[in-house]
């Protein structure tokens, strides 16, 4: 087992590596009882950023970065997920190495489009030179219908615009009266964070810079990653990741916020948001991050999310493997406000009502607490463990307390979180339970709190006082 990560072993090529070293992270989690049962999760190493969400060749398909050899953030590649419905995967392994010298030292996130009759993908290649100074190259590959994948020898953007930083990535490339677009997360020289727009008459480029993207006159902190535009009901939707952001400005909990803003309409020519909404936490809860979203040609928009956060230690990390993606979620606006709902497909892993209140790992619990009333709901494992979902539908504020379910971690963050809506009102909830991830989605997806659990016990049981609960067994797939 590795006991100290240096620079050396984050960046030695895949092919150096023993297979031992894979051999032991799979002896590890066939023994471990924190795998998901129908969550994406990696095969072993690190699970991170959720990658290229697209349909193309009648499948979905989703990557996620990905270190194979353990649970930090070495050399990056893509993993490559194919499926027919949205919620059963086929795990492909790797599409994309960093193997080039345009991302010698990762393959970095990115994101795909379909163009004449190809998946195009765009993603951030890191390079360091000999100083380990960074130099962030925006690369283009293209993936045929049978997957296989080919880079473009060029960087379609090969540095940064004057008067910005090294910290120039995630690049989401989308269409728009037949031009391309590709939105990048920036750091200017004065360390803060902005969204920088480039233009195309083809996806191979040339590649030109436009402007910055226009959503807010906040100050964004001191880098944004992951932007993502999305339209629904044609109203720009911005899915980001503002680091450094004021608590001010957004009021946020985790190390970093996952954030969104709804604009009332669209600029294209200044791509302005007009009458932008504030800023508000995509996800209430403790481990969401880098979603990605998209929309999809079958009219919605989708997204799925990384559960997991940089710099923070997760209990799995002893076991060699890390983090896991959120279920595929819908989302919609509904009187200013977005709502999110995982994807009604879902209801394909829906089996039998439980009799009792002994439920099973993979559970999904319907909650309904009547106006005026206090309740709560609470999942409590054989060895005591107890995930506790407080309900106060006079005041309309929820709390989850993750504080006394099996290892703690992340304790400097809190172990517990609130949300709000409206008062006086009954309170709908909908939780997805899968052994180490929950997801809660309140009131139609109005809000959503999402985060882990590391339970020391395998066998679950709901306790309510106050709600009415129907619990689901949901199958197991992974």
């Amino acid at each position: 087992m590795i006991t100290e990560w240096t620079t050396k072993l984050r960046y030695l090529p895949y092919n150096q590596w023993p297979q031992s070293q894979l051999d032991d992270i799979k002896y590890k989690i066939s023994k471990s009882h924190w795998r998901l049962g129908y969550h994406i999760q990696p095969t072993t190493g690190l699970l991170n950023d959720p990658n290229g969400f697209s349909y193309y060749n009648n499948q979905w398909h989703l990557f996620y970065q990905s270190f194979p050899y353990g649970p930090v953030h070495g050399l990056k590649s893509w993993d490559h997920l194919t499926s027919d419905d949205l919620v059963h995967w086929k795990d492909n392994g790797i599409a994309i190495y960093a193997d080039t010298k345009n991302d010698s030292q990762g393959a970095y996130s990115g994101s795909a489009i379909v163009s004449d009759d190809q998946l195009f993908i765009v993603y951030t290649g890191n390079v360091r030179d000999e100083s380990w100074v960074r130099h962030p190259k925006q690369i283009g590959a293209v993936m045929n219908e049978n997957n296989e994948i080919k880079k473009i020898s060029e960087p379609l953007i090969n540095e940064p615009r004057a008067g910005y930083t090294d910290h120039f990535r995630d690049p989401q490339i989308i269409e728009h009266d037949n031009k391309f677009y590709i939105i990048l997360g920036a750091q200017k020289t004065d360390k803060t964070g902005h969204v920088l727009v480039y233009e195309a008459d083809k996806v191979t480029g040339p590649w030109s810079f436009k402007t910055e993207l226009h959503f807010t006159n906040e100050e964004m902190g001191y880098m944004v990653e992951c932007p993502n535009l999305v339209f629904i009901n044609n109203q720009p939707v911005l899915i980001f990741c503002p680091q450094g952001i004021s608590k001010s400005i957004l009021d946020y909990h985790n190390i970093y916020p996952n954030a969104y803003v709804i604009g009332e309409s669209f600029d294209w020519d200044t791509f302005t948001f007009i009458n932008p909404s504030k800023l508000h936490n995509l996800d209430d809860g403790f481990d969401v991050y880098a979603t990605q979203a998209f929309n999809s040609p079958d009219g919605r928009a989708l997204c799925v999310s990384w559960i997991g956060l940089p710099e923070i230690e997760y209990p799995t990390d002893v076991e060699g493997w890390a983090h896991c993606y959120s279920l595929v979620k819908e989302l919609k606006i509904n009187n200013g406000k977005l709502y999110q709902l995982p994807v009604v497909e879902n209801k394909k892993l829906e089996l039998n009502k439980f009799t009792t209140d002994k439920i099973s790992a993979q559970s999904k619990l319907k909650i309904n607490v009547p106006a005026n009333n206090d309740a709560t709901v609470s999942i409590i494992s054989d060895r005591n463990d107890q995930f506790k979902i407080t309900f106060d539908s006079k005041n309309g504020k929820i709390v989850v307390d993750r504080s006394k379910f099996g290892q703690n971690f992340a304790q400097a963050y809190g172990e517990s979180r609130l949300t709000e809506v409206d008062t006086n009102k009954d309170i709908t909830a909908v939780l997805y339970f899968d052994n180490t991830v929950f997801e809660l989605f309140i009131n139609d997806g109005e809000k959503v709190i999402t985060g882990r659990l590391f339970p020391t016990g395998t066998e679950f049981f709901v306790k309510s006082d106050n709600a009415d609960v129907e619990s689901i067994q949901l199958d197991k797939i992974n």
